[in-house]
């Protein structure tokens, strides 16, 4: 969404071009954050979470409700299909869709209807598994000794529950019981093994028993030894993180040439370690400290039967062993360490997510064990989510690409997980009246899902009578323009196509990564290309050629990297129908609509010749999808940019492939039900791969239903109806046909 820090100014069409600096020192975060007013600042506004707080308890949670077995069943399949979601996101592809705070209550709500109801315990429960997968295009590798998550806490008593657990058996075994409290480092679990001293395997945790081989990604880490001081044969854990300042950097550079921001820390170093190609990774600064021995060969290596010993003996070895450790006597100590953490939380050069509390004696760890999933002697603390206060100096209206208007936060930059925040959005007026927001109110804000700042409520008590209220503005910042609020909608819009916010943010998205993929023109480069009438419309992009000369002129550019950004252009034009699609910015049609629009229709024509009732008929498409589709090929400036990209060359087939569809699932409707061995989502992705659709509830409509261990009333329904019925195994034979 185009910025505009006032919203009564407007962009001139022959502004000059922004040079070099302005174009690339434009930043939101600052200021540094070596100057005075962020001591200040932070010194000011340092909100500690308090461990004393916590969050629910699992026994508080149980206590809460109590449900029969058939409304526990169904809470259970719920909580499960949204865990494996999430778990996919958060493991696999490194994009977390919610914060671990919301992850974790689910997964506590989830423990308590299972230990309440152990008859619903599967084998495929997150409760029973850690959650990754290995990554198409790594080797596997079996971990000998498996990489275990741990139990996440969030109160002090249930930490003394785990010690009166942990006592009882040390007692009964007349073991020796202390504690070592570490940092939980926010990052990547690795296992590195070394044989003679030399590194010859590294690898991530994935599902806990089989990781991806990041051997040659590993080495590229310089606090990763690739000889130790011994030769000696071990295995030892870490995790792979990046640093606090590092991460700052990382993405101010980023920036700066214009790519995509990195969520958080923790997304950076996961995506990073997990190239397929190690050069890129070797540009990251990736680190790694090293929290546990998993295997060794020389017996006397815990000769004093202590995991503190052995961290110091790790170290002496040359390993970058985690820095905050602390052995305690009583599990009162263990507690002060954890409190001491969150106070000094701030103050560490990286970013943590919690504490962990581990038995000390290696000994009394044997006999206490693992379960399938998590050591029996250790434990996670986790802290509440951080939020900070900072003053609302500003509510400033933006631009969309569809005419929304939407108002944006601009705050006193203030440092929340990891990351500088200077403006978030407040979304709609609306929003504003439910949160009681003034300009100049002192707010707490904090990041949904660890990634997205978000105002969390206006703190009243604080105003001293300076406060404005916000005004929502009748026209278009732009253009002038009166706005429209749309029957239904809270959202004020600008209707003029011929808006330059909005013909801008549609320059912007057609060639955004998920579109048209065209790399080296950002946001900021299109705005200058478009105020510098080198581009008004989609068309004009495929002819930036006309302009080479002038370009190669501007600051900051040069022949190369012109030469780069117009093989880019012609690059795109091979791009496949669904990304010509989604690139329109059609209202309503996302990149599942396209894909779906893309295979139904095979070619662009077919797809703008399309009548509304072939629309609204197709599956997951509908009358207001379909309405807005009509809507935008009857405006014939629309229909005529689409004709002549089409003329000069952009492919308008789909090339999805055919091949790949199967007459056992093409145009055919599932649901699945029940417990089976794979996520239900891996089985939903395979199955429309080959050409079927997968829904939720049973109708006359459903050509087959999937059915694992207790599938309840889905099959029950299909068994009236007389629907197909297939077992994993049936829909394996399937799969494999």
């Amino acid at each position: 969404m185009l910025n505009y820090l006032n919203c009564s100014s407007s962009p001139k069409r022959d502004a000059p071009f922004w040079a070099k600096l302005e174009r690339k020192q434009r930043s939101l975060t600052s200021p540094k954050r070596d100057a005075p007013f962020w001591a200040k600042l932070e010194r000011k506004q340092r909100s500690l979470t308090s461990p004393k707080k916590g969050r629910p308890s699992l026994a508080k949670i149980m206590e809460e409700k109590t449900v029969d077995i058939e409304e526990a069943k169904k809470q259970v399949k719920e909580l499960r299909e949204k865990l494996e979601y999430y778990a996919k996101l958060y493991y696999d592809m490194d994009n977390p869709a919610i914060s671990d705070y919301e992850y974790d209550m689910m997964m506590n709500k989830l423990k308590a209807l299972e230990k309440q109801f152990p008859e619903l315990i599967t084998k495929d429960s997150l409760t029973q598994k850690v959650g990754g997968h290995v990554k198409e295009g790594f080797k596997q590798v079996v971990h000998e000794v498996p990489l275990q998550s741990l139990q996440d806490i969030f109160s002090f008593e249930e930490l003394r529950e785990f010690d009166v657990r942990v006592r009882k058996v040390a007692k009964e075994n007349g073991e020796e019981l202390k504690y070592v409290v570490e940092t939980k480092i926010d990052g990547l679990s690795t296992a590195l093994r070394y044989e003679n001293g030399i590194l010859i395997q590294g690898a991530t945790r994935g599902n806990g028993q089989i990781g991806e081989d990041v051997t040659e990604n590993l080495k590229t880490i310089k606090h990763i030894p690739k000889e130790l001081k011994e030769k000696i044969n071990i295995t030892v854990r870490g995790e792979v993180f990046i640093g606090t300042k590092e991460f700052e950097k990382m993405n101010e550079e980023r920036e700066i040439l214009e790519e995509p921001l990195f969520a958080n820390a923790r997304n950076a170093a996961a995506g990073s370690l997990r190239q397929l190609n190690s050069k890129i990774t070797a540009q990251r600064p990736l680190d790694i400290f090293i929290f546990n021995v998993q295997k060794y060969d020389d017996k006397t290596f815990d000769s004093e039967n202590s995991h503190f010993v052995e961290l110091n003996k790790l170290q002496k070895l040359g390993f970058n062993v985690v820095p905050v450790r602390k052995l305690c006597s009583t599990i009162d100590e263990a507690i002060e360490a954890i409190k001491q953490i969150g106070e000094d939380r701030e103050k560490l050069s990286f970013g943590i997510d919690g504490a962990v509390v581990k038995v000390d004696n290696l000994h009394l760890r044997e006999i206490l064990g693992t379960t399938y999933k998590t050591p029996k002697w250790a434990i996670a603390y986790k802290y509440p989510p951080e939020k900070k206060e900072t003053k609302l100096l500003d509510i400033v209206c933006q631009v969309g690409r569809t005419g929304a208007i939407t108002p944006t936060a601009i705050i006193e930059p203030v440092k929340v997980a990891g990351s500088t925040i200077s403006k978030t959005t407040l979304h709609n007026e609306d929003f504003i009246r439910e949160k009681d927001l003034k300009i100049g109110d002192t707010v707490s804000i904090r990041k949904a899902a660890d990634v997205i700042p978000e105002v969390v409520r206006a703190l009243p008590e604080r105003r001293d009578g300076t406060e404005k209220d916000f005004v929502m503005i009748k026209t278009c910042p732009i253009c002038n323009s009166p706005l429209i609020k749309k029957e239904g909608q809270v959202d004020y819009y600008c209707m003029n196509p011929g808006c330059d916010a909005r013909k801008i943010e549609g320059l912007i998205h057609f060639v955004s990564r998920k579109a048209m993929n065209i790399d080296g023109l950002g946001d900021r480069i299109m705005e200058d290309f478009y105020n510098m009438h080198f581009i008004n419309n989609f068309v004009d992009i495929f002819k930036l050629s006309n302009h080479k000369k002038d370009l190669i002129e501007l600051e900051g550019f040069g022949e190369k990297s012109v030469e780069n950004i117009l093989n880019a252009i012609e690059k795109s034009k091979s791009s496949s129908l669904e990304k010509f699609i989604f690139a329109l910015g059609i209202p309503n049609v996302g990149e599942k609509t396209a894909k779906i629009l893309a295979k139904k229709f095979e070619t662009m024509t077919n797809f703008m010749n399309a009548s509304f009732d072939e629309l609204k008929d197709i599956y997951d498409v509908g009358e207001i999808i379909a309405k807005s589709i009509i809507n935008y090929f009857n405006v014939d400036y629309n229909k005529e940019q689409v004709l002549k990209l089409i003329e000069i060359g952009v492919n308008e087939k789909c090339l999805l492939s055919k091949s790949i569809e199967d007459e056992n699932f093409t145009d055919k409707t599932f649901v699945i039900t029940g417990t089976l061995s794979k996520a239900r989502d891996e089985i939903r992705e395979k199955i429309e791969s080959l050409g079927g659709k997968v829904t939720d509830s049973v109708s006359k409509k459903t050509s087959v239903v999937i059915v694992g261990e207790n599938p309840g009333s889905k099959y029950e329904k299909a068994q009236k109806l007389g629907i197909e019925i297939w077992n994993e195994e049936k829909l394996n034979e399937m799969l494999n046909n």
